[in-house]
Parts: structure tokens; sequence; C-alpha cells
């Protein structure tokens, strides 16, 4: 028993020495492991359409600031907004499934700032509505003429698609069209112009007692739509009209209230439509089957001043801008962009600047006037079939908070 005694003692001694290593290591060994929190397996992961974070961080900042050059940078992006993913990682800017940036903030790029920071106050700004585009939509290309000439067949994305999307089955009748109007520009003049700005003149009710008639014709280029009457309403609407774009149901039917200085562009949406444009253009007999209301019998233009409207227009606008369904590539329901919204579309890529007044459907008051020019009612857009009011209001808006198009009547 004298024997066990210092044995014991050893023991009692080593076993609080063995434990107290044993916490040492493992501690040592989960603080090698645990550098940051593991990611879930169970949670789902985030993709590129999860919430958007920007993520500069103050050091971040601090360090941009302190390298910032002098002079701007030759490439300045617009400001972006980046994803995180589960890990804390950065994945990218985070745009929606149309392609447009998420956050739209309307701010200039320091390349634009330094760009158009000499300019005096209401110049023109060259390229800077095809720049703001392409900064919220990248996939934005500038180049889309505004009108068909004697090349149209070139135009590859149109001619896969018949009307209203493209030219489909209709190339000859406007080849024939086109071999009389001989014109394919806005002009001399206009053609000429190193920098215009646009706008594009709804015909909305919101119109009515703005006073907005001298700034409107302050504009290189006054877009005016279908049969929205001038005369009478020159203080809100202006007296300036450069092109009117309609279609058969769409035209001025009295001759007398034709502009004589203006453009007659013609859109089709059916291919009866060039049937009645080759009848307008050589003074043919009209036939009159195959439209949904009653049509213009005689256009008083000369050939020389009527154009046909770039139909990719109506299929970008449709298809990449709103998300319109696509059916085929064959007019149907809900899948036909306003020729409002198809306007503002030719000047995004025709003009530098584009402003836009008359717009906006407020369904929250059924009996406004839907027009500034006529007692029809608000709620009669309600029984359009062929738009998708709302869709199409997302992307105006879009173009209005990025601050790509200015709306003067702030319907939009």
């Amino acid at each position: 028993m004298s024997i066990m005694k210092p044995t014991r003692k050893l023991l009692f001694l080593l076993c609080p020495m063995l434990v107290l290593g044993f916490i040492y290591y493992s501690s040592g060994k989960l603080h090698l492991h645990v550098w940051g929190q593991k990611p879930d397996k169970s949670s789902p992961q985030i993709n590129d359409s999860a919430v958007a974070m920007t993520v500069r961080t103050a050091q971040a900042r601090g360090r941009d600031k302190a390298k910032e050059p002098a002079s701007p940078p030759k490439k300045a992006k617009e400001p972006v907004v980046e994803t995180l993913n589960t890990v804390g990682q950065v994945v990218g800017p985070a745009y929606d499934k149309q392609g447009f940036l998420l956050t739209l903030d309307g701010k200039l790029s320091q390349e634009l700032i330094y760009k158009y920071g000499n300019l005096s106050e209401g110049a023109c700004k060259p390229g800077y509505v095809a720049a703001k585009m392409t900064a919220i939509y990248p996939k934005f290309t500038k180049p889309a003429p505004m009108f068909l000439d004697k090349n149209f067949k070139r135009l590859g994305k149109v001619s896969v698609y018949s009307p209203p999307f493209g030219f489909k089955t209709q190339e000859r009748v406007i080849d024939i069209i086109l071999t009389a109007t001989k014109n394919y520009g806005l002009g001399t003049e206009l053609d000429s112009l190193s920098c215009k700005r646009c706008i594009i003149v709804g015909n909305g009710g919101i119109l009515a007692n703005k006073s907005l008639g001298s700034q409107i014709d302050e504009y290189d280029v006054v877009v005016r739509l279908n049969e929205a009457p001038v005369n009478g309403f020159q203080k809100d609407v202006g007296s300036k009209t450069t092109i009117r774009i309609t279609y058969p149901e769409g035209a001025i039917q009295k001759p007398e209230r034709y502009e004589k200085d203006s453009l007659f562009v013609f859109s089709a949406f059916k291919p009866q439509d060039f049937r009645w444009l080759r009848q307008m253009v050589f003074k043919e007999k009209l036939r009159t089957e195959g439209f949904w209301k009653s049509v213009a019998h005689h256009v008083p233009k000369d050939p020389s001043d009527m154009r046909i409207l770039n139909p990719y227009f109506i299929q970008e606008a449709a298809f990449q801008f709103i998300g319109l369904p696509l059916n085929n590539g064959i007019m149907g329901r809900g899948n036909i962009p306003t020729l409002g919204t198809v306007a503002i579309t030719m000047a995004l890529h025709n003009c530098d600047e584009v402003a836009v007044a008359g717009f906006g459907y407020d369904m929250n008051t059924p009996h406004a006037p839907l027009h500034y020019y006529e007692t029809v009612k608000m709620s009669a857009i309600k029984e359009s079939w062929t738009h998708n009011i709302s869709k199409e209001k997302e992307f105006l808006r879009k173009l209005v908070k990025a601050k790509v198009i200015t709306d003067m009547t702030n319907g939009i």
C-alpha cells in the first residue's frame, strides 16, 4: 500500500495536465478551421437575380479616392449593383430578366460629366441617349435606320418576321413603294445635324392645360402620332410637326388636317397595311377589306414626303425591352407595343436627346380623358387586347428613372 501512494499522486498530477493539453490543442485546431461562417448546404444558392447589394466598403472608397487621377479616366463605368453569394463573394452586376440594371439612379458617369461639363445650359449633348441606354442595358446597339431604304433586305433581324415585327412576304410591294418615295431620311437639314434633340408628343389627356407648346416647338424633331390634332391645341401641344407616325386605321381621314411641312411615316401592323400604303402612294382605288375600322381614303402627300418606319423598332420594343410574348412572331393578344413606345424606341437609336410629353395611362382615374382632344375616358384603354399597358409602363419608367429620356408631363 505504501508503494502505490506515490503512483496515485503521479497519476493525479498527470490527468489535469493531459486534459489541459487536449483543450489547448483542440482550440488551436478550431481556430485554424473556423475562419468564416460556412454556408448552410441546406439553404438555396443565390443566383444572378438575387437581392442586389452595393459592395463598396469605406476602405475601398478611400483607396479609390486616393488613386483618382487629375483628369477623368478614359473609360468610366456607370455605377452598377453587384450581388453577393452566400460566402460573400462578388458575383457581378444585377440585371432583370430583360437585361436592365436592377438599380437605376440616373447619375452621370465621370466620362459623361467630363464630356458634357463645358456645354452651355440647354445645348444638345451628342451621344447622350445612346451612352445612358448602354449603361443600363448593355445589349443596346445604336445602329438602326429610322426608315426602310432600298437596301432594306439586308436587315436580317426583321427579314424573317411578318408584319408587324418584320416585312417577310412584303418585299415586292415595299420595293415598288420605295421606287416612288426615293427619299429615306428626315431631310437634308435635319440629317446634317451633328446633334438632334427629339420629342415624342403622345396623345394623353395629361397634356391638357400644361402650356408646353412653346417648349415642344424648340426641339429639332417633333414626332406626333396618328390623328392627334394640332390646330386649336397649340398652347399645350405646340405647332411644329416633323414626322407623324401612323397606320391605316389611325391615319388622319380629313385631307385638310394634314400638315404641309411634315413627313408621313407609315408603320405596318399587318400585311394588308402595305397594300393600303401602295394605294395611297400611287393614288389607286382603295380596297377596304381586312381593316378593323374605317381608314383614310386619301393621303395628301407627295411620295417624296412618305416614309416606311423600320419594323425593327416594334420587334425590339416588344420582345427585348418590354418582354411581351413572342407568339411565334405573330401579332396576338397582349404582344404589340403602343405606337408611342415604338416611337420612343426609334428615337433611342436616332436622336442624341429624347423627351416625351403626353404619356401615361392612370387606371386609378377611369373617368379622366384618355386623349387631350376628345372625351373618350381612360377606362377605354382596358378594352385593348393587343397591348399590355402595365408591362409597357414598367419599361418606360426605367428610361425615366435612369434619365435616358425626359418626361415633361410626369405621367410615366
